[in-house]
C-alpha cells in the first residue's frame, strides 16, 4: 500500500469509514488504568471487600489484588453464592466456528498476523452450512461465528449471508469479527445476529501501539467503542475482555471489569459478559511470554469479576485444560465451549486454514455434557426464544 496513504499506519481510506460516537466510557474507564498500587493493598482492604454486597472501585481492584490471593477459598465461596443466585445450576454451552482467517492488522502476539506465513482460508456459503448442519447435530444451539480482520476478504455481505444460514439451525447466533460501525451491526442483527464480542487485548493505550503496528486495529478508540456501537444497533448483548499476560493483567483486568460496569449502567437491558483469554502458543512465537498469568490469577481475576458484576456472564474457554474449566463451571463461569476447532472449518469438512491458536481442552459436546451432569450442573443449550 501507497506509505503516502497511510495515517499512523492506517489507510486513509479505513480511517475515513470508523464511526465516531459521542461517549465518556472510554474516559471514565481509562482514568483508573494506572489509579492503584496493587501491591499497596491489605489483607483488611481485601476483608472489607469481601462482606460488601456492592463493590466500589476501590474494592474491586483490592480482589484483583496479591493481597487476595491467600483469600481465594472465602472469596470463592461468595462467588459460588453470587453464581447460583442469579443463574442457578445452568451452564451455556457453545462452539465457535471460524469461517475465514484472512486478516489485514499486524498484531505482535496473533497467529492470524498479517506478515505470519500460515495457511489461509474461507469457507463457501456451501461449507459454512455443511459446518452448521454437522455442529447442529451434536445437540448444540449456540453459535459462534469468526473470521480474521479483512473487510475484503470477509464483507459485511458474507458475515450476513452466514447469519442467515446460522438462523436455521441455532436460536443464538453471536460474532466474533472485525470491529464495525452502528448501522454494520444494525444489518447484522436484522440478519439475526444477538451477540457481539471484541476483545481490546490491553487498556493501556500507549502499551496497545507497540503491539498493533498496522492495520485498522491499531485505532485504540475505534475498537473500544465497538460494544456501545453494537448495542445502539440493536445487539442484545456484548462480550468484553483482555488477553491476559499480554501486558499488566491486573490493570488490563481492572479496566476490563470498569469498561463493562459502566456499559451496564448505560445499556441497563444489555446483557454483558466476560472472557478471560490467556496468551496460548502460536504460530511464529519464538518467545516466553513475560507477562505470564498463572491458574491461581486467571481464577482470581474470574472471581473478582463475579463480585464487580453479579448479574454478568463468564465464558470459560479451551484455551484453559480441562481440569481448570471443570472446577470454575459453576463457580463463577457460566457459559463453556465444547467440541472446538480453532482453524476454518474442521467440523465437518477438513480445515481450509490454520488455527489462530493451539487450544487446551478438546473434549467433544457429549463429553462436556457428561461433565456437567457429574457435578450436578444443568447444560442450557437455548436461552433465548425468538418471536
Amino acid at each position: 500500500m501507497n506509505t503516502a496513504a497511510m495515517i499512523d499506519g492506517i489507510s486513509k481510506k479505513e480511517l475515513e469509514h470508523m464511526e465516531r460516537i459521542d461517549s465518556d466510557v472510554m474516559e471514565r474507564t481509562l482514568a483508573h488504568y494506572h489509579q492503584f498500587d496493587f501491591a499497596a493493598f491489605t489483607p483488611a482492604d481485601v476483608q472489607a471487600a469481601l462482606q460488601k454486597e456492592q463493590l466500589s472501585v476501590f474494592d474491586f481492584a483490592a480482589l484483583l489484588s496479591p493481597a487476595a490471593q491467600p483469600m481465594l477459598e472465602q472469596t470463592a465461596q461468595k462467588a459460588k453464592r453470587l453464581t447460583a443466585a442469579q443463574f442457578g445450576n445452568n451452564i451455556s454451552l457453545y462452539t465457535p466456528l471460524y469461517i475465514a482467517n484472512y486478516c489485514v492488522n499486524e498484531c505482535v502476539y496473533c497467529g492470524f498476523n498479517c506478515k505470519n506465513k500460515i495457511h489461509r482460508g474461507k469457507l463457501s456459503m456451501e461449507e459454512i452450512e455443511a459446518e452448521f448442519r454437522a455442529i447442529a447435530q451434536t445437540g448444540l444451539e449456540e453459535i459462534l461465528i469468526l473470521t480474521g480482520e479483512s473487510r475484503s476478504q470477509s464483507d459485511i455481505s458474507y458475515i450476513g449471508q452466514a447469519v442467515e444460514l446460522a438462523k436455521e439451525y441455532f436460536t443464538t447466533i453471536g460474532l466474533e469479527i472485525y470491529p464495525l460501525n452502528t448501522c454494520e451491526y444494525a444489518f447484522l442483527h436484522e440478519k439475526g445476529a444477538d451477540f457481539v464480542s471484541v476483545y481490546q487485548e490491553t487498556y493501556d493505550p500507549a502499551f496497545y501501539k507497540t503491539v498493533h503496528l498496522q492495520g485498522p486495529k491499531r485505532d485504540f478508540s475505534y475498537r473500544f467503542h465497538a460494544q456501545e456501537r453494537a448495542l445502539a444497533g440493536g445487539m442484545r448483548g456484548v462480550g468484553i475482555g483482555a488477553l491476559l499476560g499480554l501486558h499488566d493483567f491486573r490493570n488490563d483486568a481492572l479496566a476490563a471489569g470498569l469498561h463493562a460496569k459502566f456499559l451496564q449502567q448505560k445499556y441497563p437491558h444489555a446483557e454483558i459478559s466476560f472472557s478471560v483469554p490467556r496468551m496460548r502458543p502460536y504460530v511464529n512465537n519464538t518467545k516466553n511470554n513475560p507477562n505470564d498469568v498463572h491458574e491461581t490469577q486467571l481464577l482470581q481475576i474470574m472471581l473478582a469479576y463475579r463480585m464487580f458484576l453479579p448479574f454478568a456472564g463468564i465464558n470459560i474457554s479451551t484455551r484453559e485444560r480441562a481440569g481448570f474449566r471443570d472446577n470454575v463451571v459453576g463457580l463463577c463461569a457460566t457459559k463453556i465451549s465444547a467440541g472446538v476447532k480453532t482453524g476454518v472449518g474442521g467440523h465437518q469438512l477438513e480445515e481450509k486454514g490454520d488455527a489462530q491458536f493451539e487450544i487446551s481442552d478438546s473434549r467433544s459436546v457429549e463429553e462436556i455434557r457428561a461433565m456437567l451432569k457429574a457435578r450436578g450442573l444443568q447444560e442450557v443449550f437455548t436461552d433465548y426464544i425468538r418471536l
